[in-house]
């Protein structure tokens, strides 16, 4: 099976439910973000030590696959997709908390970098803030699954908490 079918020549792509919109759509754009910040996750996951930071990471990232295809879908109609509901932002803050209460508090502004595996943490938290508001821009124009921003928001502080635990977890002040 060839990878290419130059239907997208044209500078279109088909959406979930076969509709062709343009490369330069806003909900390309979002979907394309999405798929970004997986790929700086999978970039972590190649520094991480830690086989508990891993489980979380690849969690996310299986998330992160299921949430593409739902901005994917220009439809209301989700029936054929994974459920994807509450309960995953729910999980995100339980684990946030978790990694928080092993962290010393907050005294200064964190500057991103540190321990490879960190400083692609943050970088995934700078790309997810972007994908964060280039989904806000397609949820005001298009419309969009009402748990994808929520979701993200949550995860880029997840990204800062994880990052900052990587780089405790090397003695590296941050």
């Amino acid at each position: 099976m060839r990878i290419y079918t130059k239907t997208g020549d044209d500078g279109t792509t088909s959406l979930c439910d076969g509709k062709r919109v343009s490369k330069n759509s806003m909900r390309v754009a979002a979907y394309g973000d999405i798929d970004e910040l997986s790929s700086c996750i999978g970039l972590a996951v190649s520094f991480s030590e830690e086989k508990k930071l891993t489980t979380i990471l690849h969690t996310i990232q299986h998330d992160l696959f299921i949430l593409g295809s739902y901005a994917a879908h220009c439809s209301n109609n989700h029936e054929k997709l994974p459920d994807f509901d509450e309960a995953k932002i729910y999980a995100l803050e339980s684990i946030i908390d978790e990694i928080s209460e092993s962290l010393p508090p907050l005294q200064h502004f964190i500057l991103p970098g540190g321990t490879p595996c960190a400083s692609h943490l943050h970088m995934a938290r700078t790309v997810c803030r972007r994908a964060e508001r280039t989904c806000i821009a397609l949820a005001e124009n298009e419309g969009l699954y009402k748990h994808i921003i929520p979701y993200l928001n949550r995860l880029s502080d997840l990204l800062f908490v994880l990052a900052r635990k990587a780089n405790k977890g090397n003695d590296v002040r941050a």
